[in-house]
């Protein structure tokens, strides 16, 4: 969270936000601006507004400071008692926190960089279940510090569900202790979600009796959170051990319901699919690091972080970092969430995120698995590979010379 030091004057039991402001008007009066926007004010005086409302509910600016020419950081602490955790849950919190100010026609850009939530309000939402450590328990890894490794089965949608069992066994076979569905793929005619589902639990019931080798599945049930919980319990009756959300289409509020539910006994696999559109532009929009601390808040065992500016997707090094550290951070007694990099990813980039980010991680590579030249199975072989390389503290190039599924992969990605 938000580090004491950018916190003067704060109280320490009420919302405070960061934003990143540009604008060409006084900034000291920009920020006040916000403030009244985003809790008791409007454009103009009004004839029901009381000192006693502002007293009690008006935001309030803590510090300015300049960053750039015509850009600054704010600092507003809202009032706990302008949020409504447990009835309107995050959506309102969203209302106050970014609302109507980035639509202000005297701020060129508003960014919410970061986010103080205190306890009274943070302990009113359920927080991961399982978290990393339940996830580590799941899969039967005692090491915590080893990463696990995933794929995303590819191509994105158009296998049947015989199909897409059959990726899962063959990876599995080859090491990895994750996988899932894509984004894109719930329910579609060609690969029926109930189907699908039973495959694949068949075909990690395989791969652990033929191995003693245990790996998770996502399903993807992403719908409309009023359908969302009922997705949930047919996939795990017929044998889901993961199951996975698209938060910010879906809404905070759809991992929430699962979060909540007992009968919801799996972790919650949260991807963040259009999160660039509100968090690419670093002058405007929403951090991926405020919207980490959210999904921490409201239940997500596992949350895709990014590839800290090293695989396809656009991504700073220091925001991934700082969104892991949302997730893995003291958060009032609640489980860590697990990081997940994806994106991009393939065999020779596995060390180079570990070094960044550390080892306590999930890595996912989709056509890093699937495009390797010896197949499924061989991709997932020299995955495996890059991450003992690495904790060898080996060249890959070295470790290649015999290890024949890494040397193929970095014949054909080096």
């Amino acid at each position: 969270m938000i580090s004491d030091d950018l916190m003067p004057g704060a109280s320490g039991e009420d919302v405070v936000c960061l934003f990143r402001v540009t604008t060409k008007m006084p900034i000291a009066k920009a920020a006040k601006a916000i403030a009244a926007e985003q809790s008791t004010g409007t454009w103009t005086d009004i004839s029901t507004q009381s000192d006693e409302i502002d007293r009690k509910l008006a935001g309030k600016v803590l510090h300015t400071r300049p960053i750039v020419k015509s850009e600054f950081q704010v600092a507003i602490e809202f009032p706990s008692e302008d949020f409504d955790s447990e009835v309107g849950g995050v959506p309102q919190i969203l209302s106050v926190i970014a609302g109507n100010l980035f639509g202000l026609e005297d701020l060129r850009a508003v960014r919410l960089d970061d986010l103080f939530i205190p306890k009274e309000i943070a302990v009113a939402f359920p927080g991961p279940r399982f978290g990393a450590e339940g996830i580590y328990s799941k899969l039967g890894r005692r090491d915590t510090s080893r990463p696990l490794l995933g794929t995303i089965v590819k191509p994105k949608i158009g296998l049947s569900p015989g199909s897409t069992a059959e990726y899962v066994y063959k990876v599995g076979k080859g090491g990895l202790t994750n996988s899932k569905d894509d984004e894109t793929l719930v329910d579609q005619d060609f690969c029926p979600i109930l189907d699908r589902t039973r495959a694949i639990a068949d075909a990690v019931d395989r791969v652990r009796s033929e191995t003693g080798h245990r790996m998770m599945h996502a399903i993807n049930i992403s719908t409309r959170p009023d359908k969302i919980l009922e997705i949930a319990d047919k996939v795990i009756s017929e044998g889901a051990n993961e199951v996975m959300v698209d938060v910010l289409t879906c809404g905070f509020s759809a991992v929430q319901i699962l979060a909540e539910d007992p009968s919801v006994n799996v972790p919650i696999h949260v991807h963040r699919t259009m999160h660039g559109a509100i968090t690419r532009n670093p002058h405007h929009g929403i951090s991926m690091p405020v919207i980490a601390l959210l999904t921490r808040m409201v239940g997500g065992d596992a949350l895709h972080v990014g590839t800290f500016g090293i695989g396809k997707m656009h991504g700073e090094k220091e925001e991934d970092l700082r969104s892991k550290e949302r997730l893995t951070e003291e958060f009032y007694g609640r489980a860590e969430v697990l990081p997940v990099s994806s994106g991009g990813v393939h065999p020779l980039l596995v060390p180079k995120i570990l070094r960044v980010a550390g080892t306590r991680i999930q890595i996912q590579a989709g056509g890093g698995v699937s495009g390797h030249p010896m197949g499924l199975e061989g991709g997932a072989r020299a995955m495996n590979q890059a991450v003992e390389a690495f904790l060898r503290r080996r060249s890959l190039k070295r470790y290649a010379e015999t290890h024949s599924e890494l040397k193929m992969a970095l014949e054909k990605w080096g």
